[in-house]
């Protein structure tokens, strides 16, 4: 009995342990919406791309359909924290001041402000609209715009359009010397010169040369009775300062505007029966006005 129980005990397989099965664990990503479910039919989201910003021409822009309400919430998307949305209503205060100028003058004060802070900010594509919409107000308000401003909204504008038609970045530099230009065919030129006198004393040379193309443009559009207005000897000092600026761009402007005060004398009634020749009056001017060797650089400029 013992054996049988031996034997039994000897004939059973003792059972093999099971395997343990392996488990694969896959962290599952919370969906941020109903739209980011995984799903082996939809195409991989693509990663976020920054807006793509229109720069629409002046001629292009349309008359707005509801401006008496539109106006009234112009300041919000001015105003806005998404650039986006402050890109959109700089194209709207466009607008208005193509096609309901009336409407945006009570606020262009703000609007211009609105303009300043815009071409401060680090993206591109915000600067260059509103050196654009700068570009619309000059034509449309210019030659009142000194008058319609306060002055210190329109000395920021007047700064930083400078300030860009100075930098390197060529698409929004080339914007601001679009902006300059309209500003000098809308502005009436002694009112312009009074402001940007102040610039050509500058800190930065670049500024200096901006202001002294500008200045050039303006008066080119002078007769002699404008200069004296303005103060004809202190155009003729301004002029002389830039002669001998470091950057050949203000030097050269300086050049243009020097012949332009000359030819202004030679075409003024004045002369034709003065007993002094307008080369003479104009040696006269300069060597009463400047040092020797300021006086004779204006006087080669004429000779040359």
């Amino acid at each position: 009995m013992a054996l049988r129980s031996l034997d039994n005990a000897l004939s059973i397989t003792p059972e093999r342990p099971k395997k343990v099965a392996k488990v694969a664990v896959i962290p599952i990503r919370k969906p941020s919406s109903d739209l980011d479910v995984n799903d082996e039919n939809q195409a991989p989201h693509p990663p976020s791309a920054e807006p793509v910003i229109d720069y629409i021409s002046s001629a292009d822009l349309k008359p707005i359909t509801d401006p008496e309400s539109s106006i009234q919430i112009l300041m919000e998307g001015l105003e806005s924290k998404d650039w986006t949305k402050v890109c959109e209503s700089l194209n709207n205060a466009r607008r208005f001041a193509l096609y309901h100028s009336p409407l945006l003058l009570p606020i262009l004060d703000k609007v211009m402000l609105v303009m300043v802070k815009a071409m401060k900010n680090p993206r591109s594509a915000l600067c260059k609209t509103s050196i654009m919409a700068a570009s619309d107000i000059f034509n449309t308000f210019g030659h009142n715009l000194l008058e319609s401003s306060t002055s210190d909204a329109f000395d920021q504008l007047l700064l930083q359009l400078l300030l860009k038609a100075s930098q390197d970045k060529k698409f929004v530099c080339e914007e601001a010397e679009k902006s300059l230009q309209a500003m000098v065919g809308s502005i009436p030129p002694v009112q312009l010169l009074n402001k940007l006198r102040v610039y050509v004393s500058h800190s930065n040379p670049r500024v200096r040369a901006k202001s002294a193309v500008s200045i050039s443009h303006s008066v080119s559009k002078m007769g002699l009775e404008g200069m004296k207005e303005f103060g004809l000897v202190s155009l003729i000092q301004m002029v002389a300062d830039l002669l001998s600026d470091r950057l050949p761009e203000a030097r050269e402007a300086a050049r243009n505007t020097v012949t332009s005060i000359y030819d202004a004398f030679v075409g003024h009634e004045e002369f034709k029966n003065s007993e002094l020749s307008p080369k003479e009056s104009w040696e006269n001017l300069c060597c009463s006005n400047l040092s020797p060797i300021q006086a004779q650089s204006l006087i080669k400029i004429i000779l040359s």
